[in-house]
Order: structure tokens, then sequence, then C-alpha cells
């Protein structure tokens, strides 16, 4: 089941503008970060 999440979720999605689900993620999380640092 682990395999298959990772398989999944390696691949670009066309609703998230062909990005990853993880950089999507990522992309949230830094700028929470940065917005909390100001």
């Amino acid at each position: 089941v682990s395999s298959i999440a990772h398989k999944r979720n390696t691949i670009p999605r066309k609703s998230l503008h062909y990005q990853t689900p993880l950089e999507v993620f990522l992309s949230y999380l830094d700028e929470a970060v940065l917005s909390s640092l100001i």
C-alpha cells in the first residue's frame, strides 16, 4: 500500500497545474514559514 501511495503522489496532476501533490504542499509550507518570519 505504501509503495502504491508513493507512486500515485509522484504523478503530476492536471488539477494542480501539472505539479505533484508534494510540490504543491511544499509550496504552501514555504509560504507559511516565510509569512511567520515577517
